[in-house]
């Protein structure tokens, strides 16, 4: 306290002059209107600078909240496309009334943390496993198309293998004209891939889509898989050569979807079934 009473004696002439100073900017401002509208014209200004900065802060720093809220409204909307897409398909009304059928499949949102893709067997980890209800097996996707399926997981971890992965093949069909074939990377760029097993006699167009064939537990019918960019057909092959290229940018994948199929180990039980009967 001393020290402040000393530190205010020693500066009383200057704190004297600098508060004369602004009780005569105060008055000039207060019986002046046009210094009285220019004062704060610019504090206002000042102020608002400060405001916005301050804001751009705040939006910065909440942008993964952001980003988590989109992602899991964007997961909570597929599930609805494709509740709506499996009562577009279902010609029988007991499907259509079948609350497992249209509830068939469920989308759960992730972040990715680590992503390959230069290696011919490419790995993705995501920020989600056990803890969330992920399991082997289920496919992953983003919002552009298919990226892979869940190979492991740990109680906060999962690791997925990428359809950049030579030993991967996704059941597939052209979606013009609904004929099958198969999606295989071939370990070239991680943009295209493909298509192998569409018959000779199949009429294929650049550009022509290719969608999952939803013929297996994994991946829902109809989501994107790439186009085709080129084909050819040799005189002795069977079938055409295709090179598509990928719906998704696996080089750029931040945010992803699991889909859970609600009903694979119904679906699993019956073929194993139907394979034992064919014995």
């Amino acid at each position: 306290m001393q020290r402040l009473f000393l530190f205010l004696y020693q500066y009383r002439a200057f704190l004297t002059f600098l508060f004369l100073e602004l009780l005569c900017i105060w008055l000039i401002v207060r019986n002046n209107p046009y210094q009285g509208a220019k004062f704060f014209n610019s504090s206002n200004r000042y102020a608002a600078g400060v405001l916005q900065f301050s804001s751009s802060i705040t939006d910065y720093f909440g942008l993964k909240k952001v980003n988590q809220e989109l992602a899991a409204e964007n997961a909570a909307l597929k599930k609805q496309v494709n509740q709506l897409n499996q009562s577009l398909y279902s010609l029988d009304i007991r499907e259509i009334q079948d609350a497992e059928i249209i509830n068939q499949f469920d989308y759960i949102d992730a972040k990715v943390i680590k992503n390959s893709v230069r290696q011919l067997e490419n790995y993705i980890t995501i920020n989600k496993g056990r803890d969330s209800d992920i399991e082997p097996g289920m496919a992953v996707i983003d919002n552009k198309g298919i990226v892979g399926k869940v190979k492991t997981v740990s109680a906060h971890f999962s690791l997925v293998t990428s359809i950049l992965h030579t030993d991967v093949l996704v059941s597939a069909k052209v979606k013009r004209t609904g004929d099958l074939c198969t999606m295989k990377w071939d370990g070239l760029s991680p943009y295209r891939a493909k298509i192998l097993y569409v018959p000779r006699h199949i009429q294929l167009q650049e550009g022509d889509t290719i969608v999952t064939s939803g013929y297996n537990a994994v991946f829902p019918r109809d989501i994107p898989v790439g186009t085709i960019t080129d084909y050819q057909l040799s005189e002795e092959s069977p079938f055409h050569d295709i090179t598509i290229e990928l719906a998704s940018d696996l080089n750029g994948l931040s945010h992803v979807y699991l889909v859970r199929n609600n009903l694979k180990m119904e679906l699993d039980s019956v073929q194993i079934e139907i394979m034992e009967v064919q014995r």
